[in-house]
């Protein structure tokens, strides 16, 4: 059995029109994906730029809370 050359026998046109073939859908399916796609309006959101001059109180104490669920080990690993 004798392996034909592609480029000598003809066979190039076949492989070159499935290749274009392949190419023409994936353009296609770009082309129906962009023209279907729901494009929605997005809000555009106003910030409060007015500063308020509040005093905080920091609580610099961790508060403990006994009736956590979850309890902490004595030792650290």
């Amino acid at each position: 059995m004798k392996i034909e050359n592609p480029f000598e026998s003809g066979h190039i046109k076949n492989y070159l029109l499935l290749y274009a073939g392949v190419v023409v859908i994936m353009v296609l399916f770009f082309i129906a994906s962009s023209l279907f796609q729901d494009i929605e309006s997005v809000e555009t959101k106003v910030f409060n730029t007015e500063i308020q001059e509040k005093a905080v109180e920091l609580n610099l104490e961790p508060e403990v809370n006994a009736s956590s669920k979850f309890k902490l080990l004595d030792k650290a690993y």
